[in-house]
């Protein structure tokens, strides 16, 4: 089972969820940190992390001598990654989506292509816990691919009852690359105007792929009352509501779990996944 926790917006408490969550399952689970623009699952795990490796996607380079200009790589390019001059044919690298399709169009064979180190990732483990992290390098501008990767290898290479997916926040490609295909996703929020406005559209992203979901409410007596009449509206479970805790937040800005700090809220994650479980039957 493929369980990805999202969220509308940043600092809602999506990685303490999936963190929390995964340390609490009594048999085996894969997590992996799909926010890789700013991956921060360790920092709370704490895996032993065994193998590290680059990720690479492939760039177009042009051979100056073959090439004469034709223009049809650029008119092929709906990314305009290529730029054809009188003289020269320009490469942009951050625009391009590797889909090899420049090089087949080329009628001169001009076009080879060569690896782009576009981030890394690192593998691990604690525990029951395989781990599985993707790091964007600095600068890069497609998370995606790398995205796309973190999860085939996570999926591929441990054949675990369940999958949980630390996805990035917000709506856009990033996220839907890491919660596709997902058996159900858990939107965390907080009862704030932005936390429900950004739930709306994580509601209604989660929808569009259809796939179930449910919701957790962060910090949930510190607003009103509209997440839960948007949940009721709507007819989305409310999965689990955190109040607003001191010793979470210590415990938070320490690197630690909650649920090995403050046991109490064991039973609340178990009961979680338990509401999720018997909703896959």
């Amino acid at each position: 089972m493929i369980i990805a926790i999202a969220s509308g917006k940043g600092g809602t408490g999506k990685t303490t969820i999936a963190v929390n969550l995964a340390a609490i399952l009594e048999e085996s689970c894969t997590l992996l940190d799909c926010d890789v623009e700013e991956p921060n699952v360790q920092l709370f795990l704490k895996a032993e992390i065994t193998k590290k490796e680059d990720f690479t996607v492939p760039i177009p380079v042009i051979n100056k001598d073959l090439c004469t200009h034709c223009g049809k790589c650029s008119q092929f390019c709906r990314f305009n990654a290529l730029a054809v001059l009188p003289t020269e044919v320009m490469v942009f690298p951050e625009l391009c989506h590797n889909c090899g399709g420049c090089m087949l169009v080329c009628p001169e064979r001009a076009i080879t292509e060569e690896p782009h180190t576009l981030g890394t990732i690192e593998t691990g483990k604690r525990d029951n816990i395989n781990f599985i992290m993707g790091t964007l390098n600095i600068g890069e501008a497609h998370s995606e691919p790398l995205i796309k990767a973190v999860r085939v290898k996570g999926e591929s290479e441990n054949k675990d009852n369940i999958i949980l997916i630390d996805a990035p926040p917000g709506t856009s490609c990033p996220v839907i690359a890491s919660v596709d295909n997902a058996d159900f996703c858990i939107l965390v929020t907080e009862p704030t105007p932005f936390g429900l406005n950004d739930l709306d559209l994580a509601v209604k992203m989660i929808r569009t792929m259809q796939i179930p979901c449910g919701v957790v409410i962060n910090r949930t007596d510190i607003g009103d009352d509209s997440v839960l009449r948007y949940c009721d509206n709507e007819e989305i479970p409310i999965l689990m509501e955190i109040l607003e805790d001191r010793h979470i937040a210590e415990i938070y800005s320490e690197g630690k779990l909650i649920v090995e700090a403050l046991p109490n809220y064991k039973k609340d994650f178990h009961n979680l996944i338990e509401q999720i479980k018997k909703w896959n039957k």
